[in-house]
């Protein structure tokens, strides 16, 4: 089973969060567990984990995110993969139930509304487990490209993290009970 919590503390998330342990050093939680907190993003090209952005000079930057991290104790790239995009379509349902209408929309491992970014993601390996970051905006000011936030949906972002910590805990639940209650064939 997955733990969750959300951290009330802000917390500057720098890229250098996204290693094995840092949940249990935080919280106490040790084993799989998902947390959030609320906080600026400042992930320079040192502690980008996406190739593609530090090849073409990108970083991370925003004055107030909602964050989640996520480990698991397990090494495969792929199902960590899997696990962020319904993270992230977990994110993009509960905005849009908010919202009343299909208004964000999730490309890959990123949510929209029409040209406008509304969150930073990635997936990756420790030495021995799979980690996941979601940043979704609060505040979308001075960013490096277009965005849109929380705010600008009048979304209160604990009460909003706290629908999300439960969502992926009760998603990851099933599947683990689906997984266990069925018979193999031959």
């Amino acid at each position: 089973m997955i733990q969750n919590k959300f951290i009330p503390e802000i917390i500057t998330y720098t890229g250098e969060q996204l290693r094995s342990h840092w949940i249990y050093h935080q919280t106490g939680l040790l084993g799989d567990a998902i947390v959030a907190f609320r906080g600026p993003a400042e992930v320079n090209q040192d502690h980008l984990i996406d190739l593609a952005d530090v090849r073409e000079g990108k970083y991370i930057q925003s004055r107030d995110m909602l964050h989640f991290l996520v480990e698991h104790f397990d090494l495969d790239l792929v199902q960590a993969i899997l696990r962020q995009r319904l993270l992230i379509s977990i994110c993009a349902e509960r905005i849009n139930q908010h919202l009343d209408k299909l208004s964000v929309v999730r490309s890959g491992d990123d949510l929209y509304d029409g040209q406008k970014k509304l969150s930073v993601s990635i997936a990756t390996l420790s030495s021995v487990s799979s980690l996941i970051h979601i940043g979704i905006n609060i505040d979308s000011t001075d960013t490096p490209l277009p965005t849109i936030g929380l705010s600008d949906y009048s979304i209160d972002p604990e009460a909003f993290a706290e629908k999300i910590l439960e969502s992926y805990s009760e998603e990851i639940k099933g599947m683990q009970i689906a997984r266990c209650k069925v018979k193999g064939v031959v």
